[in-house]
Order: structure tokens, then C-alpha cells, then sequence
């Protein structure tokens, strides 16, 4: 029984829990839907953080992937680099369909035409003539076929870029990447569009596409192939965008670009100047040969003459391959 002087206490009670029932049946919505809120915040939180955990975890195990891989590039280009290329690459590389027995009887010829000059035209010493003829047919078909393949590789680093901007748009349009090397086997320049193509051919073959990328190196010895076989590798390898890729290369291209436009217009006085100084004595003794040709004609009748001429080319040849040094710069 409650004494008459609790009554007010209980009252009291009673108008209290009255007052806090009402306000939670008041509030109750926005307190659950808060705290739902927050439990789904907590429980996103705790997702991100763990889909953060495992997007370091593909970025440690993607960088790790990447370093093997250009490691293992870089093994194979120095176990190739110390290697020269064959007379049989240098004519291919040359963009010549001769054999190596088509070499030799070029040879053959220039060293019996340079000796048939040297007696003939210059009235040298058969001795004299032989040793021309013998330089004749050992350095010009030499010269002859490394002309032709700085050529054929200029015309390739030239063209190049361009084909990997069609590559770039065709994978962003949504193509294969065997589509997009075809359509540069059909309509690319030369050399580009038979390089391309000899890729498709070794990939028909059964060949992977990293690796007939890789030959495509193997036959146009360019940092520029060497690059588009290094990203088409990773890319294959471990993954990625393959058209950011190849963007970023086809930039680096065209900076190459510029950057050899640039050092031949700088150097280009330098050039200039090579010529004109390696030019003066064959000008000097054309013009004495024409003026006075009893004064110079001892150089080709006397043996002190032929000794002479000797070590005058080989004095010239010796300053031209110093200038040539000095204003050729590699990138």
C-alpha cells in the first residue's frame, strides 16, 4: 500500500515515462531511419575499405607483373644487341630481294669496274688498280646496301606513327586489334604496309601477338618498334587500356619526331660546313687537273704520286668520319 505522501512521487513517475513514450512514438521513424542510415554508411565504409585493400593489393601484384615483364624484355634485347645482323637481315632490312650468291657477283662486278677506272681512266699501276679494285668491290656494294637501309628504316620512323593513330582509333571504336594491324597491311605506306602484314601472316601462322610484334622488331631494328612491341607485350601480359597505352606511345612518337626535326635544323651549319670542307680538295684537284694537267698527273703516274693519293684518302676519310661524328646525334 502507498502511504498518501509517495502519491505525488509516483505521479510524477508516471507523467515522465507518459512524456518520453510519446516522444518516442513522435520520433521514432527519423530515429530508425537515422540510424539505418548509419549502419549502411558504416557497413559501405567498411566494403571500401576493403575493396581499397584489394585494389592495392592488384596494383602491387599488376606493378610486380609489369617489372618482371620489362625485365624480361630488356634480357632478350641485350642478349640480341651484342649480335650484327647478318648480310642476309641487312638485305632484308634493306628492302632487297637479292640473294647473298647476288651480293658476291655484285661485288665481283664493282671490283672489276673499279679496277678497269683506276687503269684505264686514271692510268694507275696494275698493283695500284688491284688494290682499287679490290676497296671497289668490298665497300660499295657494302655502302650500296646500308644506303638502301637507312633509307628503308627512315621511311618506316616516318610512317610509323601514323599507323599507330589508326590503331588507337579503331581499338577506341571498338575493333580487335588483328583488324586494326590488317587495315595497316591494306592501306599504310611503305614500308609499313608489308612489315604489318608479315605481323599478320606470323600470327595466322599460330604465332601469339606479342610475340610477332616482337619479330616485327627483330626485322625494323627502331626504337620505335621496339617501344610498340614493349606496350603490345605488357599490354597482353598484364592487362590494361591497350588504346591510353598506344596513345601515350604515338605521343612519344611525334615528340621523337619533332625532336629530330629539330636537331637537324640545328646542326644543319654544321652539316654545311662538313660538306664544304670535305668537297675542297677533290674540287681543288678537279680544277689544277683541268687547268695544269702536267702539274697534277704526277699524283697518277709516280709511284711517290700513288703513295700520296693513298694517304691523302685516308687522311680525308679519317676527318669525314670525325665530322660525321660530331654532327650526328642518336635519340
Amino acid at each position: 500500500m502507498l502511504s498518501p505522501s509517495s502519491f505525488p512521487i509516483v505521479i510524477a513517475l508516471l507523467a515522465t515515462f507518459c512524456g518520453v513514450g510519446m516522444v518516442i512514438a513522435l520520433f521514432y521513424s527519423h530515429i530508425s531511419r537515422r540510424s539505418e542510415a548509419q549502419r549502411r554508411f558504416a557497413a559501405i565504409a567498411a566494403m571500401d575499405a576493403v575493396t581499397d585493400r584489394r585494389t592495392g593489393a592488384d596494383e602491387v601484384r599488376r606493378k610486380k607483373a609489369v617489372d618482371v615483364t620489362l625485365r624480361e624484355l630488356e634480357d632478350k634485347r641485350q642478349a640480341k644487341r651484342g649480335a650484327k645482323p647478318s648480310l642476309a637481315n641487312r638485305m632484308r632490312q634493306a628492302g632487297l630481294s637479292w640473294s647473298t650468291r647476288t651480293y658476291h657477283l655484285t661485288a665481283v662486278a664493282a671490283g672489276f669496274g673499279s679496277f678497269l677506272i683506276a687503269t684505264a681512266s686514271l692510268h694507275m699501276s696494275p698493283l695500284t688498280g688491284a688494290g682499287f679494285g679490290i676497296a671497289g668491290g668490298m665497300l660499295l656494294p657494302h655502302f650500296y646496301v646500308n644506303l638502301m637501309r637507312s633509307r628503308r628504316l627512315a621511311s618506316f620512323s616516318a610512317e610509323f606513327p601514323n599507323a599507330v593513330d589508326v590503331i588507337v582509333r579503331g581499338v577506341k571504336a571498338g575493333l580487335p586489334l588483328a583488324d586494326c594491324l590488317r587495315i595497316i597491311s591494306l592501306e599504310a605506306q611503305e614500308p609499313v604496309r608489308s612489315e604489318f602484314k608479315l605481323v599478320l601472316e606470323d600470327q595466322t601462322l599460330g604465332l601469339p601477338m606479342d610475340q610477332a610484334v616482337q619479330r616485327l622488331y627483330e626485322r625494323v631494328p627502331l626504337a620505335e618498334a621496339n617501344f610498340f612491341a614493349i606496350v603490345i607485350s605488357l599490354q597482353s601480359q598484364t592487362g590494361g587500356s591497350l588504346s591510353e597505352a598506344l596513345a601515350n606511345l604515338s605521343k612519344v612518337l611525334r615528340e621523337r619526331k619533332k625532336m629530330k626535326a629539330k636537331i637537324k635544323a640545328v646542326s644543319s651549319e654544321a652539316k654545311a660546313s662538313a660538306g664544304i670542307i670535305g668537297s675542297l680538295p677533290l674540287l681543288v684537284a678537279g680544277l689544277l687537273y683541268l687547268t695544269s694537267p702536267a702539274y697534277i698527273s704526277l699524283l697518277f703516274t709516280t709511284s711517290v704520286g700513288h703513295m700520296v693519293i693513298a694517304g691523302s684518302a685516308v687522311w680525308m676519310l679519317i676527318g669525314t668520319l670525325v665530322m660525321r661524328k660530331m654532327i650526328n646525334f642518336d635519340i
